[in-house]
């Protein structure tokens, strides 16, 4: 198990690995994964945009992290175009009213979805907002994503089986 903390991101391509964010409250554990190659990265993000502090952690902000998340799946041979995206945290953890501009929860979750628009990188699953934190353990090989919310159980958010995949889209059609 690899641990992701607050600014940082990591990747992985060995089956049975795990990378794992705890106490996400108001950021946001981005994962990414390729399932036709087996690999999984995940970034915690603290904040929006880096534009004050440009010699942060890559992973600290989303306008940094999204690109730097991707450049590390491709070297381990995932392909942009095979990248989908998990969402996790973005808790409102202070009453700071709805729309406010101190929700950085709120504000961390439109950042990162506009960066992975940018990126072309659809969002498959996601846990974003509410008031409680979360821990994401993101599975490679079988590539799964699991969420425990704070005084919760830990459940399957999205999984990226064979199986899984044909099963979903049995529902659906």
């Amino acid at each position: 198990m690899r641990i992701v903390r607050m600014g940082e991101l990591a990747v992985s391509a060995t089956p049975g690995d795990e990378l794992t964010s705890i106490g996400l409250g108001s950021c946001i554990g981005v994962a990414l994964v390729d399932r036709a190659r087996g690999v999984a990265a995940l970034a915690h993000v603290m904040l929006p945009d880096a534009t004050a502090d440009l010699d942060a952690p890559a992973g600290k902000y989303a306008d940094r992290a999204i690109p730097a998340l991707v450049a590390a799946a491709e070297e381990l041979g995932a392909r942009r175009v095979r990248l989908e995206a998990v969402l996790v945290g973005g808790a409102q953890m202070f009453d700071v009213g709805v729309g406010s501009a101190l929700d950085i929860g709120a504000r961390n979750a439109v950042a990162v979805r506009a960066a992975l628009q940018s990126a072309r990188i659809p969002v498959r699953a996601e846990q974003v907002g509410g008031r409680r934190g979360r821990t994401m353990r993101v599975h490679v090989d079988p590539l799964h994503v699991t969420v425990k919310e704070a005084g919760g159980r830990e459940a399957e958010l999205w999984n990226g089986s064979p199986t899984a995949r044909r099963s979903a889209a049995e529902v659906t059609h």
